[in-house]
């Protein structure tokens, strides 16, 4: 994976306080002018923490590592039905290796703003790979991904949530059944979608061949023997939230005799993947980014 911008901690110097700031406005209550306000209000070694905040915000046009016309794919959105979830019907953005199919797929799980271009980036990634992806919008019955993630936010928290993974859930089984699928499934998501893709692998049980979840919330203990699908867990090392979570899971999943690995990359943070913030860690996402695709090749092809 090529990193297109330089916006590394490295290239400017960002402090633990805006991380933390940054990581409320993405998973909290409020906006981003709210988060820039309170970012305003603290200055570290004479640099401003407006200028640190606004460091952190996403530039997703710079991050793109596969054109949409890149000429060994095609890509294009397609509607479906999702009955039981949001609103009866889904959009998602479907991305086909060129050359004679069926492929192995790969559901891709937005985070908590619906499909952003950096999930559309992944799913354009795991067809050069050679994998039949689908990214659905989890917003497209409410008139989809609104071009900026501060709106997408709003839009996912007004959603119903069990309705929101029935669509995740429909958007599997219809990916899986597709005419350019081998009918093997795996699933990868991110933050929210991580979560989800645990969900996916309790719910799905061996329909499900593997699931990649990048820091996801565990499922509930008691339905963690429900899982049949390898695993392998991606972790920030700094990501209280999720981490907190993980010695109940870890026990349950050993319980349950499940196949699973768990990675911790040392000097990370919740999002360290997405190559459109100063959260990217390059190493950790190459590294994670080689798993995934690993265990996928591993147990669809």
């Amino acid at each position: 994976m090529n990193r297109k911008i330089d916006n590394s901690p490295e290239a400017l110097e960002i402090d633990q306080q805006i991380y933390d700031l940054y990581d409320e406005y993405c998973h909290g209550e409020y906006d981003r002018r709210e988060f820039l306000r309170r970012a305003s209000g603290i200055t570290i070694a004479g640099v401003s923490g407006l200028v640190m905040a606004q460091a952190l915000l996403p530039r997703y046009a710079e991050a793109q590592t596969i054109s949409f016309t890149d000429e060994r794919i095609k890509a294009n959105y397609i509607d479906y039905d999702s009955p039981g979830g949001t609103s009866g019907t889904m959009r998602g953005y479907l991305v086909r290796p060129i050359g004679d199919g069926p492929f192995p797929s790969v559901l891709v799980i937005h985070e908590n703003r619906g499909l952003n271009p950096y999930i559309e980036d992944v799913a354009r990634r795991l067809a050069v790979e050679g994998f039949l992806a689908l990214a659905p919008d989890g917003l497209a019955p409410v008139g989809g991904y609104p071009g900026n993630d501060d709106d997408g936010k709003v839009l996912q928290r007004g959603l119903d949530q069990k309705q929101l993974k029935q669509d995740m859930l429909n958007s599997a089984e219809m990916l899986a059944a597709h005419a350019d699928s081998t009918g093997k499934l795996g699933a990868t998501g991110f933050c929210w979608g991580g979560g989800v893709t645990n969900f996916l692998a309790v719910e799905m049980g061996d329909a499900l061949l593997a699931g990649v979840p990048f820091y996801g919330a565990a499922p509930a203990v008691a339905e963690v023997a429900r899982i049949s699908a390898p695993l392998v867990i991606q972790s920030a090392e700094d990501d209280k939230r999720i981490n907190a979570m993980w010695p109940d899971f870890e026990v349950a999943l050993q319980a349950a005799g499940a196949t699973f690995e768990r990675h911790l990359y040392a000097g990370t943070r919740h999002g360290f993947h997405n190559n459109s913030t100063p959260r990217y860690n390059e190493t950790a996402a190459n590294l994670a980014w080689e798993r995934t695709v690993g265990l996928f090749k591993a147990q669809l092809t």
